[in-house]
């Protein structure tokens, strides 16, 4: 079945032939996939809340506080393509299972670490780790769940991301402080041996029934033709864009520069500023299942959801950042956080542009090019930060402006992007509604 054929059958909520069926069985499968992804945004954002912490451990500055998560955003962002294809090659579960390991291996070493060298490689390993989940787990959706609901359950397996990003906003922070980095981050690294465990006993890639047909040796494409195949549909370079433009302003203020800039710039007390930190969280638990039914029930509503959100972002942070004297009230932050909350849901937005465009056997690689647009705009804003508060002796509204130029990039792309995709698309479910009807009549004629 063409990608346009399901696109348009979740469109119009109807189940299609060859859908799977979905139920409490797809629930418990999926749901072990999403634990994994989980504990791994648990492991990712744990340097949100112990930034500080970080830089006195380690005797390093503001830029290199940043290379943290630099090296860390990158490794995610540079395997996001090789994991589709990995994907889309060996299946769900075995890279699951090797995400697992890999980020565990990764936060383990960063307990224990005590050189700067040491906890710089041990990121990275995390950051290899934690790239093969998301887009594991978007593909599992995919194969237990029917076309209609691939919104829902995008913007559901991203709440599980926030979930673990609460953990680390509220859990870790405390735990941090009470037990100390080893146990805390030793702590952490042995969730990822429980879910290591569960994707091995539980975890299939699809229902019995539901497996996808073997591709034909003669019909199996190179590497570098898949990616380009991906590549030149608008609807994936659409979702890239998309993704880039709305993922990183919430990001870059959870994984790194954000408990610093309140503390630091704004004067709060490490306690509130991360009860600001859980207001970001909390949103991005609000606004998912929002977003997600929205699209779900109104197709038309991602661009303007999508822009809607950038707009807002843009606000905000002009009046944050030009604030009088400085420092601003604290009812003026928690708005900026609510925003900063949409940014996450905003983004799963960028899959639904590529979902329609790809058919189901190159989806992995489509996810894998779309989730590079957020991480990108992550790695660049957080090096930029870093390098300007060093620059400019820690002013954090020089810093955070760079966010303005990015937004303007991405803003830009979209819309130039955005009627080609949709002209393709039509295009696509034109096709799909003639090879339709096409397959409706042919058994008439044999009977006849």
């Amino acid at each position: 079945m063409s990608a346009a054929a399901r696109q348009a059958g979740a469109d119009s909520g109807r189940s299609l032939p060859g859908d799977p069926p979905g139920g409490t069985r797809a629930a418990l499968v999926w749901g072990t996939g999403t634990l994994v992804y989980f504990v791994a945004v648990i492991h990712r954002t744990s340097l949100g809340v112990a930034g500080i912490d970080a830089a006195h451990r380690f005797h390093i500055d503001a830029s290199a506080l940043s290379t943290f998560s630099i090296l860390q955003v990158l490794v995610y962002a540079s395997m996001q393509i090789p994991v589709g294809l990995m994907v889309d090659s060996l299946g769900t579960k075995r890279v699951l299972m090797l995400g697992a390991v890999l980020f565990t291996i990764g936060q383990g070493a960063f307990a224990l670490s005590h050189s700067y060298g040491m906890a710089l490689g041990a990121r990275a390993v995390l950051g290899c780790g934690d790239a093969m989940t998301f887009v594991s787990v978007l593909r599992l959706g995919s194969r237990w769940f029917p076309a209609r609901r691939g919104p829902v359950i995008a913007q559901v397996a991203a709440l599980f991301g926030v979930a673990g990003n609460l953990v680390s906003t509220v859990a870790l922070s405390r735990l941090l402080h009470s037990a100390g980095w080893t146990p805390t981050f030793l702590g952490t690294a042995l969730g990822g041996a429980v879910v290591l465990v569960l994707v091995a006993l539980f975890l299939k890639d699809h229902p019995e029934g539901y497996a996808p047909p073997p591709v034909p040796q003669a019909a199996r494409r190179p590497v570098r033709r898949q990616i380009a195949d991906a590549w030149s549909e608008p609807g994936t370079r659409l979702g890239m864009w998309t993704h880039f433009t709305t993922q990183f302003p919430g990001m870059v203020f959870l994984l790194l520069w954000g408990l610093p800039f309140l503390v630091e710039d704004q004067g709060l007390s490490r306690g509130a500023a991360g009860g600001l930190l859980t207001v970001v969280v909390v949103a991005n638990l609000v606004f998912g299942p929002i977003f997600g039914q929205v699209i779900t029930r109104h197709h038309g509503a991602r661009m303007p959801l999508a822009l809607g959100v950038v707009g807002a972002n843009t606000v905000l942070w002009a009046v944050v950042l030009t604030w009088p004297g400085g420092q601003n009230p604290v009812w003026l932050l928690t708005v900026l956080c609510v925003v900063l909350g949409a940014c996450g849901p905003a983004s799963m937005i960028g899959f639904d542009f590529a979902r329609p465009a790809n058919p189901p056997e190159r989806f992995g690689t489509a996810s894998g090019i779309v989730n590079i647009g957020g991480f990108t705009a992550s790695m660049i804003t957080l090096f930029a930060v870093g390098v300007l508060l060093d620059a400019t002796g820690n002013d954090y509204r020089i810093a955070w402006s760079v966010i303005f130029v990015l937004q303007a990039v991405g803003i830009w792309q979209i819309l130039r992007l955005r009627r080609r995709a949709e002209r393709r698309e039509r295009e696509r479910f034109a096709v799909s509604r003639i090879e339709s009807v096409h397959r409706t009549q042919t058994p008439a004629v044999h009977d006849s």
